[in-house]
């Protein structure tokens, strides 16, 4: 056996079941190995970013790691913007990716690049392969080093003559590292500060927003009155009917700031201190009011439920919490399509355990609060920023959970970054329904614009947040990838497609021409 088939057998032997690859020549004895092994799946994907975001979503619902499969320097550059999300989502990841071999690498040629070092900026553990019979132990390091944690992006390169030569054994699986507990001094001090009587707020952040993480959480709220706050774009969280509601932090640095007026201690749960997004002319980056008490109980890489549930032990946290009431039935939604309706349709048709990504910008500002009270379900957001993530994510999440619905929430400006995901999508018959937010603009942009104070925009400025001329029509290209499109115009429209899709498994897509409407600073607060 050569070294591909040793590293592939050892990948399959530690745990990893989901390729997402988009190779090239130096990959071909890894293609090959994965061709011939019946216990790892291929998904194709037809660009880098697209391979990354989804190994991403699959990561956020399971816990483990896909294996991406990229193409030297250049491949792993363009999948570099979602790998960004990834971490900052703080997901297990495992990237492979294919170099010159190292004879060849003193000849410059035109793909040879540092590659070690693109790795190195967004990725916590990188390693070269030192050879055909290392390649192996090196994959379950890999593996063990995307573990950590909550998990870490792990980049392994693998020379293709590494990959050609004959190579030993396959390595072992090696054990996986358990998180760090919390020690009983912290808990017992952020113990005493809960029950001092000043304003306090738990911030949770990452599995703190997991379903039993959260029912602990609001025990500990109810028992001694603190608020429960999270982080603005968290990585997955559960919510709706029957689930402890959480305030999702604002935006808007304004609105962020109203929210944490008042309180005197914040006790960060697996998140990190609140800032600003982006810094303003004359506004504060830092959120937390100025006496305010900023104190950690668990970290992204400490057992965040252990530590739930010892602070619910030292503060008497014994009564249930409360939790989200299901939204009552009402009248399909009609008129104008705006964000809201869209959210009422959600409320009324989507089932239990739907599985939501939500790259909706702006009209997601609107959709979130207004869904709280739906069925149960799992919300996904873009953690790190870095926009063309939701369509990726969502072919993630439904190749994670093949008996689970997925929702993908989607702006048409980003979708465009990888609208690849389309074709994959429809390769794979994942059961997605897409819904393409198509307000023909940036629209975030233009807020952005005038809050930075950029004053007398023409229309060749404003042209830059355009997306008419031409009309990008979503129905052909749905189509055209594979993905049976409908376009929506009305609220009645979209309830009617968005029922259908439901009812029909496999993936489709509703162009929903949307009415943009900006949500108050109380409807962002709620939710």
């Amino acid at each position: 056996m050569n070294g591909a088939e040793q590293l592939l057998e050892t990948l399959v032997e530690s745990g990893a079941e989901v390729c997402f690859a988009n190779p090239g020549t130096s990959e071909m004895q890894l293609v090959s190995a994965i061709g011939n092994h019946a216990d790892m799946r291929a998904v194709l994907c037809l660009f880098e970013g697209v391979v990354s975001g989804a190994a991403d979503g699959y990561a956020r619902m399971l816990d483990k790691p896909a294996i991406t499969l990229l193409h030297v320097g250049s491949g792993f550059s363009n999948a570099m913007a979602n790998l960004h999300n990834a971490k900052r989502a703080h997901v297990p990841l495992v990237n492979i990716v294919g170099d010159h071999a190292t004879h060849h690498l003193q000849y410059d040629a035109p793909l040879t690049s540092d590659l070690p070092a693109h790795a190195e900026i967004c990725s916590q553990w990188v390693r070269v392969s030192e050879s055909a019979n290392d390649l192996a132990a090196s994959g379950a390091m890999a593996i063990q080093a995307s573990l950590q944690g909550w998990g870490k992006i792990a980049t392994l390169i693998a020379p293709a003559n590494h990959a050609w030569e004959a190579a030993a054994d396959p390595a072992p699986a090696l054990p996986c590292p358990k998180p760090e507990r919390v020690s009983e001094s912290v808990i017992s001090r952020i113990a005493s500060l809960l029950t001092n009587s000043r304003s306090s707020a738990l911030f949770l952040g990452g599995r703190a927003l997991r379903e039993e993480s959260l029912a602990t959480a609001g025990r500990i709220a109810r028992a001694t009155g603190a608020r429960i706050l999270c982080e603005t774009f968290p990585a997955r969280m559960q919510r709706g009917a029957g689930r402890v509601p959480v305030e999702r932090l604002p935006y808007f640095p304004e609105q962020a700031m109203e929210v944490l007026a008042g309180l005197e201690q914040i006790i960060l749960v697996g998140a990190a201190a609140p800032v600003s997004f982006f810094a303003y002319p004359g506004k504060q980056s830092w959120l937390t009011p100025e006496d305010c008490e900023l104190i950690t109980l668990a970290g992204v890489d400490q057992d965040i439920l252990a530590a739930l549930e010892d602070l619910a032990k030292q503060t008497g946290a014994s009564k249930p919490p409360v939790t989200v009431m299901r939204a009552p039935q009402q009248a399909p939604p009609s008129g104008p399509l705006t964000p809201f309706a869209i959210a009422q349709t959600l409320c009324q048709l989507m089932p239990e355990n739907v599985i939501i990504s939500d790259e909706a910008v702006t009209c997601g500002l609107a959709i979130f609060p207004a869904t709280a009270n739906a069925p149960a379900h799992d919300w996904m957001t873009i953690t790190g920023g870095a926009i063309g993530q939701g369509l990726p994510l969502s072919l993630g999440a439904a190749i994670a959970c093949p008996h689970r619905k997925v929702i993908a929430l989607q702006a048409d400006g980003s979708a465009m970054y990888t609208i690849q995901a389309l074709w994959s999508m429809a390769r794979e018959n994942v059961d997605v329904t897409v819904v393409i937010m198509n307000n023909r603009n940036y629209a975030i942009l233009n807020i952005e614009m005038m809050r930075v104070g950029a004053v007398n925009p023409t229309a060749k400025t404003l042209s830059m947040f355009d997306l008419s001329n031409p009309d990008l029509s979503w129905t052909d290209i749905s189509v055209g990838m594979g993905v049976p499109g409908t376009r929506a115009t009305t609220a009645e429209e979209f309830h009617q497609q968005f029922a259908a899709a439901l009812a029909d498994p496999g993936p489709r897509l509703i162009e929903a021409m949307v009415v943009q409407q900006m949500p108050s600073q109380d409807q962002q607060n709620k939710g």
